[in-house]
């Protein structure tokens, strides 16, 4: 696997997602800054520059400017906004003055994590529904994805434990692909809330999940590893390997760049995929 082009460091603490925002050429990341259940207002969002240098290390805060952010994970750019999953709600803010634009609740939700965005204009998030314990992730039980219409409501679109605490979250040809933290499955949603077209990766412990022309790239914690391979095949690699903790991985589709924010290790990297 090649070493990474960039490497950031010293801004970060607990990096769970990185954002490529292409209209403005940065990516962004949400640091949970503590556990990652925790409602203790201290979480925010750096802003880097692709060129490898750190513009602003908290760009958003928690505390900070009446903004309320406990242990942000999934980010997303709806219309003029930053959408960002935080535990049982959204919040969302204005992309230029960075002003708080209000939260939407998200039902029976404990450990909101992926967002993402249809082409439809929807927006889909993740409920792994897990609480930090002693020995790890332990399920809640209340595993789920919801779907946020264009009035600003949220519902679930499904639910089951058979769902493995859903993560990271990704749009193919068939629509919303999920991944799973507590097993090595992707799959689509049916009509009736089941599993569909299960996909199953060499190791588990899913995170981040993105689609980058006809292939599927899939971080996962159990192999420490990021893995690439055909939408709707079966065989799967590690084109990155030994990164502790890969989290939710972003694409910089200007540069073909996998960045990944090492949850563990208060680093994000940037690698090269040809």
């Amino acid at each position: 696997a090649p070493p990474p082009v960039l490497t950031f460091k010293g801004a970060f603490a607990t990096p769970e997602s990185v954002f490529y925002d292409a209209a403005g050429d940065r990516y962004l990341v949400s640091n949970i800054n503590g556990k990652p259940d925790a409602v203790d207002d201290n979480g925010y969002i750096s802003e880097l520059s692709p060129d490898g240098t750190i513009k602003t290390p908290k760009l958003i805060a928690g505390g900070v400017n009446k903004v309320k952010l406990d242990a942000p994970k999934g980010l997303a750019i709806v219309g003029k906004e930053l959408w960002v999953t935080d535990i049982s709600v959204v919040r969302k803010f204005d992309l230029k003055t960075l002003a708080s634009k209000g939260d939407i609740a998200l039902p029976e939700t404990t450990f909101a994590n992926d967002i993402a965005v249809a082409p439809d204009g929807k927006v889909y998030v993740s409920d792994s529904s897990v609480k930090a314990g002693e020995k790890g992730f332990e399920s809640n039980g209340g595993d789920q994805v919801l779907v946020i219409d264009k009035s600003g409501k949220a519902k679930s679109l499904a639910k089951s434990k058979d769902f493995a605490a859903p993560n990271g979250l990704a749009f193919g040809p068939k629509g919303l692909l999920v991944n799973a933290l507590m097993s090595n499955e992707v799959y689509g949603i049916g009509p009736k809330g089941e599993k569909t077209d299960i996909i199953k990766m060499p190791n588990g412990g899913l995170d981040g999940m993105l689609v980058a022309g006809d292939m599927l790239i899939v971080s996962s914690w159990g192999a420490s590893a990021v893995y690439r391979g055909k939408l709707g095949g079966t065989s799967y690699e590690p084109i990155i390997q030994n990164v502790k903790g890969p989290a939710d991985i972003g694409w910089d589709s200007k540069r073909s760049r996998v960045l990944v924010p090492r949850f563990l290790d208060d680093v994000v990297e940037a690698y090269e995929v040809k």
